[in-house]
């Protein structure tokens, strides 16, 4: 029956549009199991008809959607405004006004355009008008009710988890590793699973990188535990790890036995005009809500997790402005990461130039960023060389211990992949024969049971045969060294200098020997002396200072010596580029690069400085030493005495070049005398005349 005071309120008006069912649950799981409300609201549309609405409709998409403040925009709700400001709404039924909204400012928006339109309002038992007195005072009470409803019952959750934190016994899920043991964790029983855990942190501090320690796992074929949901419970499945997981184990510090709550708390902000939630960064653990150390038994020390975090800060990445060591990597910058200005306490960056893009070059950004300029700025290969110099002295005495402790880790280099796969192997057979005691307890006669069982044995056998093949392919290689490696590496120790100078040497394995000996090293320019000042902090904590002239920029630093340029200018008015080149060579100059000089080579500098011979030929009245030779028709080594006695001028325009000799200098006396008496008598009379202890031909 209706109650008549609904009839007072609605109208024929209000008949003529259309009523709206408005459904909503908070959650996916209250849509899932709390069909009994859901069952409830769709009812509403009986109560519409009963109410004497023809036109009913049904708006359901808010279902799983809050409307609590800051959760996402309800597209229901927003259809539902939309149809009451174009007048086709007559009443908006929901079984508990609460279901409308949760915040004040969306129950006013919809008091204010439901007013406006003249919609009315209505739960199982009531009808409103929002434009009584009244009713819109009872709405309003029952508005806020709601809203401090919410707020009470979210404080109250609240407080009683972060009462259970504080007291170290709030758990949702608890990391691969660990188990629940009451009110506390323990660590997982299971040999495979600590050994697995352990593993990942061994290898992260031996090869120093997330990346490097996820490429070993993949390549080595090994699974590590997961968290899997399923079935409303979590699981532990062994599968290869993804790559985020191996720095949510690194970075997690339940695994140092360390409890810590409230690491990304969730904040409002207002995002265009709209109040959303999202969760902060993440947290060190002593800033977050609760951090007890010592909490439970961990794989790691404290200490060591500190290590690790120290470890993946310095590593970095690319997109950082270059305040980070980073991760070694492929550039020939050897000390990159290690410097740091002295001047204004900023990381020294890398940039590489030269025409195979190798070269390395430092310099501190100081306020160039701001319109100022750069703070230090200086090549460094001189300054790589003289820090590999100074490593070199300190590591070679040690070479011979190092190749002890290279043969000890070679001897094992399997040991860590064989135990891993021998702990899979363990697990596969315990499987495998669980697997068959199913199927032997079977009743024969039930097929569909005994060939679905039988076909998951056959699967786990395949496993264990294809591991156990695995297994027996480590092992082939031998395990230790032979005599002959064994001297091989201990000659590399003691000649450890010529293993780093090496062509083969990698430029990251030179860099990780640096970082393990060197901390930071300060520098400090003194321009008026052009000097570097480095200040060395070791890792041990020893300090030691080292003083190297700031390396020449490369237009000066590879600038041609002015005696060659004055050998090139003085040669080109009457030689080749090849001849200088010869005589530059047997000078022993070499180019601005350290090259040896050659034609092309003192064609460019010819180019450069505007060098333009007159001519590549000697002129007609000049000889050089073979063209006086065709002319005089004697022998160069006759010439030579001639010139060496000072009988015959010639000049030389620097050492080395070809002689210059005039033609009437070969014509003049007494040169053209000595010569005919030459081809006469075959006699070199440099004084004239016969030798004083020649004797006669004929009596």
């Amino acid at each position: 029956m209706i109650n008549p005071n609904h009839q007072t309120k609605i109208n024929a008006t209000h008949l003529a549009r259309k009523a709206i069912i408005y459904l909503r649950q908070s959650s996916l799981s209250q849509v899932k199991h709390n069909t009994e409300s859901q069952r409830l609201q769709y009812a509403l549309a009986e109560r519409a008809t009963h109410l004497g609405f023809s036109q009913v409709e049904i708006i359901d998409k808010d279902l799983g959607y809050s409307a609590a403040s800051g959760a996402r925009q309800r597209p229901g709700f927003q259809q539902l405004l939309t149809s009451v400001a174009v007048g086709d709404v007559g009443i908006i039924l929901s079984r508990e006004l609460s279901r409308l909204s949760r915040t004040d400012k969306d129950w006013c928006h919809l008091m204010e355009v439901c007013q406006l339109f003249n919609t009315l309002l209505g739960d199982e038992e009531t009808v409103y008008d929002p434009n009584l007195f009244d009713d819109q005072l009872v709405l309003g009470i029952k508005g806020t009710i709601s809203v401090a409803e919410l707020n009470m019952l979210r404080i109250r959750l609240l407080q009683g988890k972060e009462a259970k934190a504080k007291r170290g016994e709030l758990f949702t899920v608890v990391a691969p590793g660990f188990i629940r043991d009451g009110n506390q964790i323990v660590k997982d029983p299971n040999r495979r699973v600590q050994d697995a855990i352990m593993l990942v942190f061994n290898k992260f501090q031996e090869l120093g990188s997330i990346r490097q320690v996820y490429t070993w796992f993949i390549e080595n074929n090994i699974e590590l535990p997961v968290n899997k949901p399923g079935g409303g419970q979590i699981q532990l499945t062994w599968k290869k790890p993804a790559l985020t997981f191996i720095p949510s184990i690194l970075h997690n510090p339940i695994y140092a036995g360390a409890y810590v709550y409230g690491r990304r708390p969730v904040e409002k902000v207002l995002d265009q005009g709209r109040v959303r939630k999202r969760q902060s960064s993440i947290r060190t653990p002593d800033e977050a809500k609760v951090f007890i150390r010592d909490h439970h038994e961990g794989y790691i020390s404290w200490e060591t997790y500190l290590r690790v975090q120290r470890m993946i800060d310095q590593n970095g990445t690319n997109f950082q402005p270059g305040e980070s060591m980073l991760a070694v990597r492929e550039g020939h910058g050897l000390l990159t990461g290690l410097l740091r200005c002295a001047h204004c306490g900023h990381k020294l960056q890398v940039r590489y130039w030269g025409k195979q893009g190798t070269t390395p070059r430092y310099f501190c950004n100081g306020d160039y960023a701001s319109g100022g300029k750069y703070c230090i700025s200086f090549g460094g290969l001189t300054i790589d060389h003289r820090f590999a110099e100074e490593v070199l002295h300190i590591i070679s005495p040690e070479g011979v211990s190092s190749a002890v402790q290279a043969i000890e880790r070679l001897d094992n280099k399997h040991s860590d992949h064989q135990h891993a796969l021998e702990k899979q192997l363990q697990q596969l057979e315990y499987e495998a024969q669980r697997a068959f005691l199913q199927y032997d307890q079977a009743d024969p006669n039930n097929r569909l049971v005994v060939d679905t069982l039988e076909l998951h044995w056959n699967e786990k056998l395949e496993k264990v045969e294809q591991l156990n093949r695995t297994l027996d392919a480590t092992q082939v290689a031998p395990q230790t060294l032979s005599e002959q490696d064994r001297q091989a590496i201990f000659m590399l120790g003691q000649h450890f200098a010529e293993a780093w100078h090496h062509e083969a040497c990698p430029m990251p394995l030179k860099k990780k020997i640096i970082r393990s000996l060197i901390k930071e090293i300060m520098v400090e320019l003194d321009n008026e002396k052009r000097l570097l000042n480095f200040t060395i902090h070791w890792q041990g904590g020893s300090h030691s200072s080292l003083t190297i002239p700031k390396p020449l920029p490369a237009n000066q630093a590879h600038k041609t010596t002015a005696k060659d340029l004055e050998v090139i200018e003085k040669m080109t008015a009457r030689y080749s580029d090849a001849e200088i080149a010869q005589v530059l060579s047997r000078l022993g100059r070499k180019t601005g690069k350290g090259n040896r000089w050659t034609q092309s080579s003192v064609g460019l500098i010819r180019r450069k400085y505007g060098f333009k011979p007159t001519s590549n030929q000697q002129t007609d009245d000049v000889f050089n030493m073979a063209k006086a030779k065709r002319y005089c028709g004697v022998s160069d080594s006759t010439l030579m005495r001639l010139i060496n006695d000072k009988i015959l001028p010639a000049i030389q325009i620097v050492p080395f070049a070809p002689y210059e000799i005039k033609q009437s200098d070969l014509d003049s006396e007494p040169v053209s005398s000595i010569l005919k008496i030459l081809k006469k008598t075959g006699k070199l009379m440099l004084k004239g005349g016969a030798p004083e202890n020649q004797k006669d031909l004929f009596v």
